[in-house]
């Protein structure tokens, strides 16, 4: 599917359809189509007594005018209207698109004029995430011989559509991955995934083997990796512009790539669809697929624990007590705890290379979800200020996040009963809190940092806005648009 702008008279439009956006009780903008189209389209909304409500599409027969029929998309109320919005309809009228087999249409929004870039990219992904599908392993594909050719986007800004497709492919591409099962899907090919990637946009990429993995000291990583016959893997693309950027930031993703929960292993219903359990490393190559697209004046490292959680005889077991990379010693509770395990040798070795901010995106507690629902990330953080910045730019891109509190000096104590520096549980109540604070434990001194718990939205069990079932890519769209942030000093 292709994304342009139409950049000619939309009255003078012939074709098979035209999308109207409209606001909830306005049809106004039906009136930018020519005369007898919009005057067909207005009487028939009226008498199905079309309303403009988020969420609602209407399919009204125009035939015997320049366009066989119009597509009117409801975006809700004025005043609470925003780039997401645009989005969300987006998705849905390519959904609608495909479920009528229409090949194409031209978008027009409520507003006169240039649509600026912010919705322009806005109107791009949604369309781009929403005709996403993963159907790689169904021998007959539905809807095989069809395919939606092109959305147009009246008097769009032709840098919002490169922005959009940059992003929303980088998206797809991460979900793509997170959708892979198990036995394709492993440390050792996600490595070479990355090595594939770097190789195609220009990245620096280094590997690092099981016996490597230990020589660096990364013996956290190792120790959770070494119950599975397939060998844990560290990866490390690197992003570096032609002149002196602007900040250096690290971008960490858990990659356990299946989670049986080891020794402590996962009874059967909560085994199922572990192999999302790699969706922060998945946020991670996406995008750096896409910084090297996009080029922004910024240095950013990405940087993976790649590793099956396994329970063979070679497992780590509760009561050992592990030495992370940065000397701390670890004292293990659950082995299904182990995401977190794994991200302390990954936050350690981002430490020395004294980024000015970390982010990191980790599938890790069910108890995020219990707090805040499956929709909602929790943010973590040593810096508000840094904070502030992600939730203003998630609050643009449409990945809900929420904060919680890490100054809990009573939680906190709840991984230092231990016989090492850091226990890797707190117990049931706080469980998302006390493994943020885990994590802190890996992180350098004076580097910002935020923790994004992504347990809940990595995954969707349902089909809504621009998410089908699976995978979701979550966070890709809030960590680029931060990137491109700082690139621009906006």
């Amino acid at each position: 599917m292709e994304v342009r702008a139409f950049k000619d008279d939309i009255k003078k439009y012939k074709g098979k359809s035209v999308a109207v956006f409209v606001y909830e009780g306005d049809l106004k903008p039906l009136a930018r189509l020519s005369k007898g189209t919009s005057n067909k389209a207005k009487r028939v909304a009226e008498l199905e007594n079309f309303k403009g409500k988020e969420g609602e599409i209407l399919k009204v027969p125009t035939l015997g005018t320049s366009v066989d029929f119009v597509y009117i998309v409801g975006l809700g109320k004025k005043e609470k209207v925003g780039e997401d919005t645009y989005r969300r309809a987006s998705a849905n009228l390519v959904k609608r698109m495909r479920r009528d087999k229409v090949e194409s249409t031209v978008v027009v929004i409520p507003r006169r004029g240039d649509v600026s870039k912010e919705i322009t990219k806005a109107i791009t992904e949604g369309a781009i995430l929403g005709n996403y599908r993963f159907d790689k392993y169904k021998s007959k594909k539905e809807d095989e011989k069809f395919e939606i050719k092109e959305v147009l986007i009246n008097r769009g800004d032709e840098e919002g559509i490169r922005l959009g497709k940059i992003f929303a492919e980088a998206q797809n591409y991460a979900r793509n991955l997170v959708n892979e099962p198990g036995n394709v899907i492993n440390p050792i090919t996600l490595a070479e995934e990355a090595k594939k990637l770097a190789e195609e946009f220009g990245l620096e990429c280094k590997v690092y083997d099981e016996k490597q993995i230990q020589e660096m000291g990364m013996m956290a990583l190792y120790s959770v990796g070494k119950g599975s016959a397939t060998p844990p893997r560290f990866i490390h693309l690197i992003y570096k512009p032609s002149g002196k950027p602007k900040e250096k930031i690290a971008l960490v993703g858990k990659g356990l790539t299946f989670d049986s929960g080891g020794l402590n292993i996962k009874p059967g219903d909560y085994m199922r669809t572990m192999k999302m359990d790699k969706s922060g490393a998945c946020a991670v190559l996406g995008i750096m697929r896409a910084i090297a697209q996009l080029k922004p004046d910024v240095e950013v490292h990405g940087l993976i624990g790649a590793a099956e959680n396994m329970p063979d005889g070679n497992a780590y077991r509760p009561d050992d007590v592990i030495k992370a990379k940065n000397g701390k010693y670890i004292e293990i509770d659950n082995t299904d705890a182990e995401g977190r395990v794994t991200l302390a040798d990954v936050l350690s070795y981002a430490s020395e290379l004294k980024p000015d901010k970390i982010i990191d995106m980790a599938t890790l507690t069910g108890a995020c979800m219990v707090a805040l629902g499956e929709y909602t990330a929790g943010l973590f953080t040593n810096a508000p200020d840094f904070a502030e910045e992600i939730k203003k730019t998630a609050k643009r891109t449409g990945e809900r996040v929420w904060e919680l509190p890490m100054d809990d000096e009573r939680l906190r104590k709840k991984i230092k009963n231990t016989v090492a520096d850091v226990l890797n549980t707190g117990g049931r109540y706080g469980g998302a809190i006390t493994a943020a604070m885990f994590l802190e434990e890996f992180v350098g001194e004076g580097i910002k940092w935020v923790h994004l718990d992504i347990a809940g939205p990595a995954w969707s069990k349902e089909e809504y806005g621009y998410y089908t079932k699976g995978g979701t890519g979550f966070g890709v769209r809030t960590c680029l648009e931060y990137i491109m942030k700082v690139s621009s000093n906006v």
